[in-house]
């Protein structure tokens, strides 16, 4: 079972804006040192185990594509501390920047910025945020040793816990849109429902 409090709770959740560019950034800790959480985030064999099966090249300037999901390029790579790439179009990139912790642990901050944003201000956090809250979750499962060897994460997601977890994310994106004052409450209620309607459709806002 998981512990939905305890992995919504372990991320930290950041949401700003500068003019029409929006940018949410997540952090984790993991217990594992950073050259195994660096294998885990870009091995293809490793991901499909925790994430999206992916196929691509995975060098600067190379294309990646994520099967029946988003693809993109490249944009920069310096194992084991960063990398960056576009995700789903120009507009949005996607950053993945690693620091080594205390205990052999490693704290991911996940950064996603969008010049056009889905939504008005910083209520496109919505569109995304809860979308990573879920990868976060499989990989913390997976570098932790709790994902069965016959897991398949594309299934896992449509279970009723991993949904019952989308709705605690969701909720959690909504309190941290308000708190960053980057878009309107009218705005921010109909991403909420649009946002729920596609990670946990059977919750209500």
């Amino acid at each position: 079972m998981i512990d939905i409090l305890e992995h919504i709770n372990a991320v930290r959740r950041e949401v700003s804006r500068t003019g029409e560019t929006a940018t949410v950034v997540m952090r984790r800790t993991y217990r594992a040192e950073p050259e195994e959480l660096w294998d885990a985030l870009t091995n293809p064999e490793r991901m499909r185990r925790w994430f999206w099966p992916v196929s691509g090249d995975f060098t600067v300037g190379g294309t990646y594509q994520l099967e029946n999901n988003a693809g993109g390029e490249i944009l920069e790579c310096e194992p084991p501390k960063r990398f960056k790439v576009s995700f789903g179009g120009p507009t949005s990139l996607l950053e993945l920047r690693l620091q080594p912790g205390a205990d052999a642990s490693t704290e991911l901050e996940l950064e996603h910025t969008m010049s056009e944003p889905p939504a008005p201000g910083g209520s496109g956090a919505l569109w995304v945020g809860p979308g990573w809250d879920g990868g976060l979750l499989g990989l913390a499962l997976y570098v932790d040793g709790e994902l069965p060897e016959d897991t398949n994460p594309v299934e896992m997601a449509e279970s009723p816990e991993v949904l019952r977890f989308n709705e605690q994310a969701v909720r959690a994106w909504i309190e941290t849109v308000r708190a960053s004052g980057t878009t309107t409450e009218e705005d921010l209620a109909e991403a909420a429902k649009v946002s729920m309607a596609q990670f946990a459709p059977d919750a209500e806002v």
